[in-house]
C-alpha cells in the first residue's frame, strides 16, 4: 500500500485543519496515511481522526504565541514583550528545523503541503521521487504579495490543488505567465455527510458558524441583527464558534440589550452543529473573505437558504441570487437586513430557496470529492 504524508501546521479548530482531517479519513483505506503536524495544541485533535491515520507531532513543548505577543504590545508591557518575542523566535526556528528535517527524512510516495511555507520546503528538500502536491485553501483577495508568494512556492511542486474553479483559472494563468510546470487542479472541500432530513424552516432562528476573528465579520453580524431585531423581536440568532473577538462580540450584544436573543454556543462537535442547523431557518455569512465556505454547504445540506456578503469570495461560487439564497454587494448592512426580513416573512419562499440549496450541496459529497482526489493521486501515486 502506497503512503501519503500531509503536512499540517496544527490540528486545532480551523477550516484548513478540518479539511486535513477529512482528507486523511477519506484516503486512509486506500493508502497508508500520516499527518505530520508542526504543533500539538491540545491532547487530542479538534476533529475526529480515523484510527488508520497516523498522527505525528514535531513540536510538543512550544505553541505559537502570536496573540500573546500582540497583547504585550497593545497593553504596553515591555518585559512581557521581550519574553514573548524571545519565545516567538525560538518557536519559528524550531518550526523551520523540525519541518525541514521531517521533509528530508520522509519516505512517502505522495506528500501534500497545506501552506506556502511548507510548499517551499517540500520543493527544496523533499524526495525527488515523491509526488509533491500543494493544497491552497485561501483566496488571494488581489493581494499581489500573497499571489507572488504562493506562485513562487509552487516552482518545484507537481500540482497545486485549489478549492474553487475561479481560483484554478486564476492560478493557471499565473503559472503560465511565470513559466511554472506545476499544474493547477480544482477539487472542492467536502461535506462530512448529507442529513437525511432537512430543516422545517419554521423555527424563528438565524444561525452562523465560524471562528470569532475579524475576517469572519461577526461584529458586523451583531450590528445587522440589531436592525432585524427591531422589526422581528421574536427571532433569535445562534452563533457557533469562538475566537479572539469573542469579548468584543459579547460586549456589543450586551450594549444593544440582545443578550436574551443571541445564543453563543462555543465550539461544537459535528453532530451538535447539525442539531443547531436542523433547528434553524436562515444562514447568515458576514465574512470579509472566504475562500470556499464549507459552512454554507453544510447549511445548504439541511435545506437552509443562505445570505452572504459577496466579499466572501467562496460564497459567489455557491449562492445564486433568488435561487438558493442571496449575495449582498458592497457589504451593505441595510440590504442584508432587508433580505433577511423578506425571508422571515415567507416560509414558502424559504422552502423554495432551501430546496435548491439542498440540491447544490449534493455536489460536495464524500463520494464526489474522493473520486476527484483518487483521480489526481493515481496520476503519479
Amino acid at each position: 500500500m502506497k503512503k501519503i504524508s500531509i503536512l499540517a501546521l496544527h490540528l486545532g479548530y480551523g477550516g484548513i485543519e478540518k479539511c486535513v482531517v477529512n482528507l486523511a479519513n477519506l484516503l486512509c483505506h486506500d493508502y497508508k496515511v500520516e499527518i505530520i503536524s508542526t504543533y500539538r495544541l491540545a491532547e487530542k485533535p479538534a476533529f475526529s481522526i480515523d484510527s488508520n491515520v497516523e498522527v505525528r507531532y514535531l513540536i510538543e513543548k512550544y505553541k505559537p504565541n502570536r496573540e500573546e505577543w500582540k497583547q504585550s504590545i497593545k497593553k504596553i508591557k515591555p518585559i512581557t514583550f521581550i519574553k514573548e518575542t524571545y519565545k516567538a523566535i525560538v518557536v519559528l526556528l524550531l518550526r523551520r528545523r523540525k519541518t525541514i528535517a521531517a521533509i528530508k527524512e520522509n519516505d512517502s510516495n505522495i506528500v501534500i503541503s497545506t501552506r506556502a511555507l511548507f510548499n517551499n520546503w517540500l520543493g527544496e528538500y523533499g524526495n525527488s521521487k515523491a509526488y509533491k502536491i500543494g493544497w491552497e485553501h485561501n483566496h488571494h483577495h488581489q493581494d499581489e504579495k500573497y499571489i507572488k508568494t504562493l506562485v513562487s512556492s509552487c516552482k518545484k511542486l507537481d500540482k497545486l490543488v485549489v478549492v474553487s474553479d475561479s481560483l484554478r483559472s486564476f492560478y493557471k494563468k499565473e503559472f503560465r505567465k511565470n513559466g511554472l510546470k506545476c499544474k493547477c487542479v480544482y477539487i472542492p472541500n467536502m461535506l462530512d455527510s448529507i442529513p437525511k432530513e432537512t430543516s422545517s424552516l419554521k423555527e424563528h432562528t438565524l444561525v452562523s458558524v465560524g471562528r470569532f476573528s475579524r475576517e469572519k465579520g461577526f461584529v458586523d453580524l451583531i450590528e445587522i441583527f440589531r436592525m432585524i431585531h427591531e422589526k422581528k423581536p421574536e427571532w433569535k440568532l445562534c452563533l457557533v464558534g469562538d475566537g479572539s473577538e469573542k469579548n468584543k462580540i459579547v460586549d456589543l450584544i450586551y450594549q444593544y440589550k440582545l443578550n436574551d436573543f443571541v445564543e453563543l454556543h462555543g465550539y461544537l462537535s459535528r453532530e451538535e452543529v447539525d442539531e443547531v442547523l436542523h433547528r434553524s431557518s436562515l444562514y447568515l455569512m458576514t465574512s470579509y473573505t472566504e475562500s470556499f465556505g464549507i459552512v454554507l454547504i453544510e447549511a445548504m445540506s439541511h435545506g437552509i437558504p443562505c445570505i452572504a456578503f459577496s466579499s466572501a469570495e467562496g460564497a459567489n461560487d455557491l449562492i445564486t441570487n433568488d435561487q438558493n439564497g442571496y449575495l449582498i454587494e458592497n457589504r451593505d448592512f441595510e440590504q442584508m437586513a432587508n433580505k433577511v426580513l423578506e425571508l422571515m416573512n415567507s416560509v414558502t419562499k424559504r422552502k423554495k430557496l432551501g430546496k435548491e440549496a439542498r440540491k447544490m450541496s449534493s455536489n460536495y459529497t464524500k463520494e464526489q470529492v474522493k473520486g476527484d482526489w483518487m483521480k489526481l493521486l493515481k496520476k503519479r501515486g
